[in-house]
């Protein structure tokens, strides 16, 4: 209880938890886009429940995450190492390594996983035609069988990005109070913001070409950072914003475009 107060009274745990916060928040958007498009794939009646389940999922695994720091940190160990390592590059570290972690595993898992869906999704889009695939079936028999195939997707990603969320949270701050503070109040944002997110790339077919392009990059990215090659999160995160604004560019065009006719 002291520690709390104390931690209260400190200007620079408040500090941290801010920041922390925001990097929880930057970090879950790669999480919601999924979530988002997935749910998608789902009868409407549906959509709302896989959305809340798979966030909720989200809080769960960073707090169970959380009660056991040391077994997360633990998982940076080297399990096996391939002895290839790339060339050194200005900062003195190797462009890429094989001295693989189970959380460089779990990441490259990850990353291909998210290529594999990502393309899967891009290639129906562009190509729409029966399907096997159990998110792309309409009839209502298949409902349940959607919802649970959805959900065990989502299990998937939120694994992979819960460890990458813990490991962030666990380099900035040494207090658990604040990182428990933080998860829950970014997890809270993502709830708040699964809706809107998910009824607007609904409502666009053009940006869930975007969002799927965005998670063929961040695939892409944890396969770099599953192999040690470290990409500086914000040129990641101003490249989407860039794309982004170009895409609302776009439809603002196409939304005026109408009126000049007149």
């Amino acid at each position: 209880m002291n520690e709390l107060l104390s931690l209260v009274a400190d200007p620079a745990a408040w500090a941290a938890l801010v920041t922390l916060v925001v990097m929880e928040v930057v970090l879950g958007i790669d999480n919601l886009v999924f979530i988002s498009i997935l749910s998608n794939k789902l009868p409407p009646e549906s959509r709302q429940k896989v959305r809340r389940i798979g966030i909720s999922l989200a809080l769960i695994m960073r707090l169970v995450l959380l009660s056991t720091i040391a077994l997360i940190v633990g998982l940076t160990a080297p399990v096996f190492d391939l002895g290839i390592v790339g060339p050194v590059g200005a900062h003195g570290e190797p462009g890429f390594e094989t001295a693989f972690s189970w959380r460089d595993l779990i990441l490259i898992a990850g990353g291909v996983f998210l290529i594999w869906k990502a393309t899967k999704e891009i290639h129906h889009t562009v190509d729409p035609g029966k399907s096997d695939d159990v998110l792309e079936k309409d009839k209502a028999t298949v409902v349940i069988s959607n919802v649970g195939a959805a959900i065990f997707q989502i299990i998937l990603l939120d694994l992979v990005f819960s460890i990458d969320s813990i490991l962030t949270a666990v380099g900035m701050t040494d207090h658990l109070p604040i990182m428990v503070a933080a998860v829950i109040i970014a997890v809270a944002a993502m709830l708040l913001a699964a809706d809107p997110l998910a009824n607007f790339i609904n409502d666009n077919p053009t940006v869930v070409m975007l969002a799927l392009g965005f998670l063929l990059m961040i695939g892409t990215v944890l396969i770099a950072e599953g192999f040690g090659a470290h990409v500086p999160k914000g040129y990641i995160y101003t490249a989407m914003a860039f794309s982004a604004g170009v895409e609302g560019l776009n439809m603002l065009a196409r939304k005026r475009g109408p009126k000049k006719d007149h």
